[in-house]
């Protein structure tokens, strides 16, 4: 497992990464501009979800949906987990609490990224219908989260209610949430461009082959470098509202997700690329979805405090750590 660990930290990704953090504690001016950041984010959502759907054209089974809806239940299910140690051990109100707990149901696609490379880089193979797990755990998480905040009515599945005068919801605001969802971009991108490439299949990976896997691990490197930067500044402006009760919650959450994904795993007999993936998705925090719509939803949570802990604490603790521990685990008991 040492090995395994010392060749994932000292990969180039994670170490642009580290680079980034470290720049941004010494209170670096290097930055990457918006626009790059942003093109680099497409980029790479893109061409995970092609070479996902190249791969689930060249082996496509039914299996897959069985690792899909295991990861919707496991979407929904993590953050009534996050949200009864959030309570038990801190002073958070409920809507802090649930704001929290729906960020650690969903999953962070640049971890999910930074998973499927470390596996390419130890030669171990993943299946292509992981991309449409990873963009099926997006959404369950937030209706949960809403669910555990009050917003929505846990009696009725179909038509949200309102529960007092200071969290009404109109149906037009109830279904604007619902296409902030659905419409999220990155999702959008990830699973149209899944389609695309299970459509065209090796076909179309021969035509685009340059663009999706040759300078992939590089952009993925100056990606992760912006990372760092912003994780690292995100803990500058925020870090005295992480109390340690709740700081420890960062590193605590993934590994009882992955825990927890572990088990299901095996029972749906994954190999060992895609039971570490499962592991991997189970054990991050959204950091770019869930924020977006609990900000119109939830507009009396304080965001800082959830984007703080999944990018500031969570991301890296993955990136440097957690990432090595499951796919060792993962090869393990696996065989």
């Amino acid at each position: 497992m040492l090995d395994l660990a010392l060749s994932t930290l000292t990969s180039p990704p994670v170490l642009f990464f580290a680079l980034g953090l470290f720049a941004a504690l010494l209170r670096s001016d290097l930055a990457l501009p918006e626009a790059v950041s942003k093109g680099l984010s497409l980029y790479l959502v893109l061409a995970i979800g092609f070479k996902g759907g190249v791969e689930m054209a060249a082996g496509a089974s039914w299996a897959a949906a069985g690792v899909v809806l295991a990861g919707i239940a496991l979407s929904a299910v993590l953050p009534l987990i996050s949200f009864t140690a959030l309570r038990a051990t801190t002073r958070m109100g409920q809507v802090d609490a649930a704001a929290v707990a729906a960020h650690y149901g969903s999953i962070s696609i640049v971890t999910f990224i930074a998973a499927r490379d470390a596996l390419s880089g130890l030669n171990v193979d993943a299946s292509g219908h992981m991309v449409a797990v990873a963009a099926a755990m997006e959404a369950p998480a937030i209706l949960t989260g809403l669910i555990l905040a009050g917003r929505v009515a846990s009696q009725s599945a179909l038509q949200p209610a309102a529960l007092s005068a200071a969290t009404t919801s109109t149906p037009r605001s109830n279904r604007a949430l619902a296409q902030e969802c659905l419409t999220n971009g990155s999702i959008m991108l990830l699973l149209g461009s899944f389609v695309i490439g299970w459509v065209t299949g090796e076909r179309g990976m021969a035509s685009v082959e340059p663009f999706v896997s040759d300078i992939f691990r590089g952009l993925l490197c100056l990606f992760l470098l912006d990372m760092g930067l912003t994780a690292g500044r995100g803990l500058i402006g925020s870090w005295r509202q992480l109390r340690s009760s709740l700081l420890v919650h960062g590193p605590i959450m993934p590994a009882v997700g992955a825990s927890i994904a572990l088990p299901i795993g095996l029972g749906l007999g994954l190999s060992a690329g895609d039971l570490a993936l499962l592991m991997t998705l189970c054990a991050s925090a959204s950091y770019i979805a869930v924020p977006a719509a609990l900000r119109m939803a939830l507009p009396q949570a304080q965001l800082t405090i959830p984007l703080t802990l999944s990018l500031g604490v969570t991301f890296p603790f993955n990136l440097l750590l957690g990432i090595p521990i499951y796919i060792a685990i993962a090869r393990a008991v696996t065989g």
